[in-house]
């Protein structure tokens, strides 16, 4: 027993450090962490080393520099100089025209909107008169006809005179044609049938009117006079129908049918 207690109380003895390997009171490194540390130095570049570096980068971009100067002098003398690529567009002319510029867009050449003059085979432009009309203007000469346009009727009655209207409308009396048609369009419906035959100033109108609106009464006066003109002399009729004066506007507004609110015009559906 007394040998194992001996053994457990012996402690072990610190290694002898000779004197060469402290001076001056401190420890001095071993050879292997100098040669660590010369490594390191010799890796690590000095102040010479970083100043040439330097230089050689200062250097090196000067003669960028000068490369990029020779090449744009190479540029300049080059003959074929570089061009600017076009912007989209830029040939369109403006389709702007301000307030008071009366100036044409297009010259008369480049005028998309001329209408060009070319001749329609089989259409042919219809004379102003009828050349060979041949109506008898004698003092007792009347010729009396009936035209109708929708729900407008007009009884004509022609007769020599100096190209008078003296129409009679229901509630509006007897008055002349401007008086009883104040649009100027409607005057000229009425007046194309004796103008097309050239007796517009050789005959006098005198029609009754009754139903209908005012321009379906103007087309019922013109379809009239054309028919009564055919009383006068029956050889216009083709050139008459051609012009469409002989053609009864049958058009009529549709009646109201039961459970619709018009002609067509359903109620809406509600399905609750």
């Amino acid at each position: 027993m007394a040998e194992s207690n001996d053994n457990v109380n012996e402690t072990p003895e610190p290694e002898e450090i000779s004197s060469e390997d402290v001076v001056g009171g401190q420890e001095t490194p071993s050879a292997d962490a100098l040669d660590r540390e010369q490594a390191i130095v010799d890796e690590t570049p000095g102040e010479s080393e970083i100043i040439a570096a330097e230089e050689t980068s200062i250097t090196n971009a000067a003669e960028a520099a000068t490369g990029d100067d020779e090449e744009l002098e190479y540029i300049e003398e080059d003959e074929t100089p570089r061009v600017k690529p076009a912007i989209p567009g830029m040939d369109l002319e403006v389709d702007i025209v301000r307030e008071g510029d009366d100036r044409p867009r297009y010259s008369e050449d480049e005028d998309p909107d001329a209408e060009e003059e070319t001749e329609v085979e089989g259409e042919e432009e219809l004379p102003q008169t009828i050349a060979d009309a041949s109506i008898d203007l004698a003092a007792g000469a009347r010729y009396r006809a009936t035209g109708k346009r929708k729900t407008a009727v007009a009884r004509v009655t022609l007769k020599p005179g100096t190209g008078q209207y003296l129409i009679t409308g229901v509630a509006k009396g007897e008055k002349s044609l401007e008086e009883f048609f104040p649009r100027h369009t409607l005057q000229r419906t009425i007046r194309q049938p004796l103008e097309t035959v050239g007796y517009e100033d050789r005959m006098d109108v005198v029609a009754t009117m009754h139903g209908g609106g005012v321009s379906a009464q103007a087309g019922a006066l013109r379809h009239g006079i054309s028919k009564a003109l055919l009383e006068a002399d029956p050889n216009l009729r083709s050139e008459l129908k051609r012009r469409g004066f002989l053609t009864r506007d049958a058009r009529v507004k549709e009646r109201k049918k039961a459970g619709l609110k018009k002609a067509r015009k359903r109620p809406q559906f509600s399905k609750r």
